[in-house]
């Protein structure tokens, strides 16, 4: 049975559920996207200007567009309260909103929580049930707890993992937008739900929390566990002279990539000759073990650099499969919106905003329900008024706080 042919339930899972996105730029606010993804009501508080993160899609680093695609991501399916935290009353209109919520998403670096008491002990006593959820660069305790850290620094560079890219006399590798970011907020959302499946045996809400520093150590793992034995992996060499010219990239006539992923090569091996038309390769000495082919993977490299550039990569695709040899082509970004496979794998999201007409789908997938339907996001304060009054507020009272500063 497909996926949409798969019964959905009525409610989406996380219908019902209160979330007070109190954070920003990435990471934090890209977990409360998840859950609203999921039916969850979604708050996001932010002060009068805004979350920087609005403007990101400016950033050099970005590509560059007049649509501001990198909100429509991480701003959807909320609706946005702005409050001066800083200015008593707007902090007051806070506790409003945690007495209220299942779940709080914070990320302020813990001098600024200890500054606008976000600490968990200050929200717990407002509202015994909440799931406080954190996140930090580097950890809640220890000597660089009070660091702000972003996914370049804490996620990649302190984690080894800009270093393990880096090649034999070249300098570490380097990242690419939020990457470390959009894991971390997994794990953020399965913190949560852990948290809500104790609150529902005991009754008790909790701290959750995790750091860019933690996710970069578990996405480096493998690395990390071989350091922790007092094993290191060399600098990459390279590319013509592979540790491995099984698990290598190769180039095609027609200037796409193809990477090799021969795990399990004692049974590859020969199937790749068949593909490749030179069956001769599998006696010869150089290659005929595993040994071999490591001793002389320079020499192998040569030989497949040049079997693979006589062809196109459309050519290589079926030969590839018809021999069940285990490849992949490192595809260009610009395809990725014409790919079928996204589609059918629900990666790629429609929406009914006029700017962007479509966004990318979390990655968790569901046989009885799928994400609702995102809309544009909001702007800055768009839900002040409503969101207010659902605290218990009057329109006196809100127009008051208006008029003092404490909200947008």
């Amino acid at each position: 049975m497909s996926d949409d042919e798969m019964p959905l339930d009525a409610e989406l899972p996380l219908a019902g559920l209160r979330v007070l996105d109190v954070s920003s730029f990435i990471a934090a606010p890209a977990a409360a996207v998840v859950l609203g993804d999921f039916g969850a009501d979604v708050i996001k508080v932010e002060q009068g200007t805004g979350d920087p993160h609005r403007n990101s899609y400016q950033s050099p680093n970005y590509p560059k567009s007049d649509v501001n695609f990198v909100w429509q991501l991480d701003g959807r399916n909320k609706r946005s309260v702005a409050l001066d935290l800083k200015h008593p009353a707007g902090r007051a209109a806070l506790d409003r909103l945690i007495a209220r919520a299942d779940v709080m998403i914070v990320n302020f670096p813990l001098p600024v929580r200890e500054r606008l008491r976000l600490l968990y002990e200050d929200v717990s006593t407002v509202n015994p049930r909440l799931i406080y959820a954190s996140l930090t660069g580097y950890g809640e305790t220890g000597p660089d707890r009070d660091m702000p850290g972003f996914d370049v620094n804490a996620y990649f560079g302190r984690s080894g993992i800009l270093d393990a890219q880096r090649q034999e006399g070249g300098p570490p590798g380097f990242s690419l937008p939020a990457q470390g970011d959009r894991c971390a907020a997994m794990t953020i959302v399965a913190a949560i739900l852990l948290g809500l499946r104790r609150r529902d045996r005991t009754g008790k809400g909790g701290w959750v929390g995790t750091s860019l520093y933690a996710n970069g150590i578990w996405s480096n793992g493998t690395l990390a566990q071989a350091a922790l034995v007092g094993a290191f992996v060399a600098p990459r060499p390279p590319r013509e002279k592979p540790r491995n010219a099984l698990m290598n990239i190769y180039r095609t006539r027609d200037d796409r990539w193809i990477q090799l992923t021969l795990v399990r090569e004692e049974k590859t091996w020969e199937r790749l000759c068949r593909a490749l038309e030179q069956p001769d390769l599998v006696a010869d000495p150089r290659f005929a073990t595993r040994e071999a082919r490591r001793e002389n993977s320079a020499a192998l490299t040569a030989l497949l650099d040049a079997a693979f550039a006589a062809r196109a990569w459309v050519e290589w695709r079926p030969v590839l499969r018809a021999h069940e040899i285990t490849f992949g082509v490192i595809e260009r970004l610009q395809e990725f919106p014409d790919d079928e496979q996204a589609r059918h794998a629900g990666i790629i999201a429609e929406t009914t905003a006029t700017d962007v007409k479509r966004t990318i789908n979390n990655p968790v997938r569901l046989g009885f329900a799928r994400p609702r339907q995102a809309g544009p996001p909001p702007a800055v304060g768009e839900h002040t008024d409503a969101v207010l009054r659902e605290a218990g507020l009057s329109d006196a009272e809100i127009a008051a706080l208006r008029a003092d500063g404490a909200i947008g």
